[in-house]
């Protein structure tokens, strides 16, 4: 599946919000791109401002539009609060995990490990990052030289880092685990999954 490739800095100052990570140039531009980006813009209607919210999300976890939109729906056969259902199906993708746990810097990086067959899901290859993690699901590196060198690596530059309290990493093993499913505090979005639910909803 496709994922975007395009310049990352442009998307975060068009959304003012830092989608990719902390930036030096969105820090020092906060205003968005291009020539027409310090002038005042016209009012937001609240189609757009759901849009926004929507891209946001849609970026931040590396989707595209068809995908999003599915996670959408799942979430919509769910019980419970919609817009909490789909932010939990998003942080329980393989390749949210595998960020979180710090075995990859970043999540693109995380879905390149996924799809190259380095991470294996309770004791089984796994390269398809958008696949859905369950409770007491066990998330381990391949037991190869290469996997295992390219995890060390990224746990070191990943202890500024911390692991969510929803999951358990054994560093030393190469393994984590999901203890349980976050709650909309401990996700803390970068966007109003509200404005989504109601801009998929119109």
């Amino acid at each position: 599946m496709a994922h975007y490739t395009g310049p990352r800095v442009r998307i975060s100052r068009r959304f003012k919000t830092p989608i990719f990570g902390p930036s030096k140039y969105l820090e020092r531009r906060q205003y968005g791109p291009g020539v027409h980006g310090p002038k005042a813009r016209r009012k937001v209607t609240e189609y757009a401002l759901g849009l926004i919210e929507k891209q946001k999300l849609r970026y931040y976890y590396g989707l595209q539009e068809r995908q999003f939109r599915g996670v959408y729906e799942k979430a919509l056969r769910r019980r419970g609060v919609t817009g909490e259902q789909m932010l939990q199906l998003l942080e329980c993708r393989l390749d949210n995990v595998v960020y979180h746990l710090g075995f990859a810097p970043t999540r693109p990086a995380a879905r390149q490990m996924v799809t190259h067959g380095h991470i294996r899901v309770n004791g089984r290859k796994v390269n398809i990052p958008s696949y859905t993690l369950k409770v007491n699901d066990e998330i381990e590196v391949r037991n190869h030289n290469v996997s295992r060198q390219m995890a060390t690596r990224n746990l070191e530059m990943s202890t500024s880092r911390a692991v969510p309290d929803w999951l358990a990493l054994e560093k030393d093993n190469f393994k984590g685990r999901v203890m349980r499913i976050p709650t909309r505090d401990e996700i803390q979005p970068i966007a109003n999954e509200q404005a989504v639910v109601e801009f998929y909803s119109r």
